[in-house]
């Protein structure tokens, strides 16, 4: 695969929620990091997503907002 987006970060899938048409997908990327992504349930499905399959998560934004207490 190969792809523009430079934001790209490797992990595993843990859960898979499918709801009545979007699933949320959450992604270890280690050291405490979970990134949840909501995708189709028919992406879920195409994409074979699973608990312990290996997944990127791959992030094209426009903006990123920084907030502080």
């Amino acid at each position: 695969m190969r792809i523009s987006a430079r934001n790209r970060l490797k992990g595993t899938v843990v859960d898979v929620k499918k709801g009545a048409t979007t699933a949320h997908v959450k992604i270890d990327l280690g050291n405490g990091s979970i990134v949840t992504a909501s995708v189709t349930n028919e992406a879920v499905d195409e994409l074979g997503l699973e608990a312990g399959k290996d997944a990127y998560a791959v992030i094209k934004a426009s903006d990123v907002m920084v907030a502080v207490d």
